[in-house]
């Protein structure tokens, strides 16, 4: 058995360590370890209380896999539900689609039943209406939010530090492989961006026969160089899971316009390996890892890697 999971996600880690103790499906772990994330309002890249888009609105991403199956369960730019992972799991057990997004998304985690929630809190709209005030000139303040968007200059970044979308990654005591991510994306992008983190094979993907793989950081070199799936190809073909990471960073400097700048990658593989690596990573990457035998999930330091 084994967890991986990026350290924005490990105030849930322990419960989905102790799910997988007890033999519980590892997809089911992991949600549940991503749910505390979700709720907890400390952490302002998932879930109540992350930083909103430009308008003020949180749109929350999630999504789910099922390595035996390969069937998964994605929403995206999700508004007014506390737990978008949970919806995700919900788009894969209950209707025959992969995604949903938006208004669609927002109409089935109703008629499911999902958890309803007042996502923007005091603070998250304290600072986004501070960020306005930098931002905004004097006129287009006036005229805020009915002007257009593409010339306020806005950077969508984290007021307080660049933190990053909440992923899991597990091997249960059946073999299975699951993955499982969710984020509330950029501060202050642009409404209806999708990152990576629901678009499957981009910002995670999950093969019991193989491994799996989830990223974070900068969504929108993943989302094109097809960082996860690329993983667990290159683990297919015999790669070890070290240089199957190392080959798929090469894809992602291979890339030379648009955004451009840092992606840390996490991955397992069908026998319990893993390899975490922080590429082109400006600071210190930190990731937790449990396996059986450890009293509590353990902190540890990625590779830094610069191409």
């Amino acid at each position: 058995m084994l967890l991986i999971a990026n350290y924005e996600g490990r105030s849930g880690t322990q419960l989905a360590a102790e799910f997988l103790a007890k033999k519980t499906n590892g997809l089911r772990a992991i949600i549940e370890g991503i749910k505390l994330v979700e709720a907890n309002l400390d952490i302002h890249t998932v879930g109540m209380s992350s930083w909103p888009n430009i308008l003020g609105e949180l749109q929350l991403d999630a999504s789910v896999m099922d390595g035996n199956t390969r069937r998964t369960g994605a929403v995206g730019a999700l508004r007014g539900f506390k737990h978008p992972v949970e919806v995700a799991y919900r788009v894969l057990s209950d209707i025959h689609h992969e995604i949903l997004v938006g208004e669609g998304a927002e109409r089935f985690a109703h008629e499911i039943g999902a958890l309803r929630a007042k996502n923007e809190t005091e603070l998250s709209l304290k600072m986004w209406q501070k960020h306005l005030a930098e931002v905004l000139t004097p006129d287009q303040a006036s005229k805020f939010p009915n002007l257009r968007l593409l010339d306020v200059k806005s950077e969508a970044i984290d007021p307080e530090k660049m933190f990053d979308t909440t992923v899991y990654l597990s091997l249960d005591h059946e073999q299975r492989i699951s993955s499982a991510t969710s984020t509330s994306g950029w501060g202050w992008k642009y409404p209806g961006r999708l990152g990576d983190s629901p678009i499957i094979g981009a910002g995670s993907y999950a093969d019991s026969r193989y491994g799996a793989c989830a990223c974070t950081h900068t969504g929108e070199m993943t989302i094109r160089a097809g960082t996860a799936r690329s993983v667990v190809l290159y683990l297919k073909m015999g790669l070890s899971v070290e240089d199957a990471v190392y080959e798929a960073a090469r894809d992602l400097t291979a890339l030379e316009t648009g955004y451009l700048a840092e992606v840390t990658i996490h991955a397992i593989d069908k026998a319990g390996n893993y390899k975490v690596v922080g590429l082109n990573s400006s600071e210190e990457i930190k990731y937790v890892v449990w396996q059986p035998g450890m009293q509590s999930p353990e902190i540890h330091s990625a590779e830094i890697l610069r191409l």
